[in-house]
């Protein structure tokens, strides 16, 4: 039993007549009353009483008529949502973002742009470690992710350069660093430093020791150890000492905190929504190209 076989019969149980069951199918009415007898046929009773003009259903026609509808329906609305798949308009994307990202700029402004444009889609969101986006990117558990500390290059992986972000000092309002009109890192020598550890990411961990050697922040006084920026500015907060984190902190940072630029910290670090070279999804291509419309990442992208 083909499809084609109910949608005829459905046609002909609707219009109770061939004549006007085959004008409405736009197929010959010889051919459409063959269609009707091989099915009868195949499942083994009559569909229909034959009138002088037209044809009526039978009892079990009649019951036949409710199913094959309810299949055809099922078969259409089936193909609906497969063809919103294929064309990017529903399914599931899964992207993951780091913490510190996620409260201003181009992160949070993709996100809403998605769900703007994509109502009838699913996105998951899940936040984590930039190492551990990519893990998850190349396993194939998060379609995207936005990363920091990105390669340049990765044979898996392809990118999009979505913000640069900098180093800077979170330390506690009334502290006498705040003063300064232009803070340098060898002002910071034996201040307590609430720091990172150096296994949460060891080649910014070795980078930032080596700027901080070099702008004469030698030994840093380390007091006490943060994992995250959040944990960071918690403690910052309290006064144990000062920490560095992202400029972006800012609009994040508790009302006892200020954050402040050094002049001679020079740590651009990049920010990039990364994604598997051979991730087909059609979602993920739509989100691709609305990132790269957002205009900071257009203008980034230009420069």
């Amino acid at each position: 039993m083909e499809l084609r076989h109910l949608r005829y019969f459905v046609a002909v149980g609707e219009e109770q007549h061939y004549g006007r069951a085959a004008s409405r199918l736009r197929v010959a009415q010889p051919a459409l009353s063959r269609q009707i007898q091989n099915l009868e046929e195949e499942v083994g009773f009559k569909l229909f009483e034959r009138l002088p003009r037209g044809v009526k259903l039978s009892a079990a026609g009649k019951l036949f008529l409710q199913d094959a509808r309810r299949i055809l329906q099922e078969v259409n609305e089936a193909a609906g949502r497969a063809g919103r798949v294929a064309r990017g308009l529903s399914g599931t994307l899964r992207v993951g973002f780091s913490e510190n990202a996620s409260w201003r700029g181009v992160v949070p402004d993709s996100f809403r742009r998605f769900r703007e444009q994509q109502p009838d889609a699913e996105l998951q969101l899940q936040p984590a470690a930039s190492l551990e986006q990519l893990e998850a990117i190349r396993s194939g558990r998060l379609d995207g992710g936005f990363v920091n500390f990105m390669p340049k290059s990765d044979p898996e992986l392809d990118q999009l350069l979505v913000a640069i972000q900098h180093v800077e000092l979170a330390a506690p309002k009334r502290h006498a660093l705040t003063k300064l009109k232009k803070l340098r890192l060898r002002d910071l020598t034996d201040i307590p430093f609430v720091w990172f550890p150096r296994w949460a990411s060891p080649a910014f961990y070795d980078r930032l020791m080596h700027e901080c050697y070099r702008g004469g922040l030698k030994s840093p006084r380390i007091v006490q150890e943060g994992l995250n920026e959040a944990t960071i500015l918690s403690l910052v907060s309290t006064g144990l000492g000062v920490g560095w984190v992202l400029g972006t902190a800012r609009w994040r940072s508790p009302d006892t905190v200020v954050i402040l630029p050094v002049v001679d910290l020079n740590m651009p670090l990049t920010l990039a929504l990364a994604w598997r070279r051979d991730n087909s999804s059609p979602l993920l291509a739509h989100f691709i190209g609305e990132v790269q419309r957002l205009p900071d990442v257009r203008a980034l992208n230009r420069g």
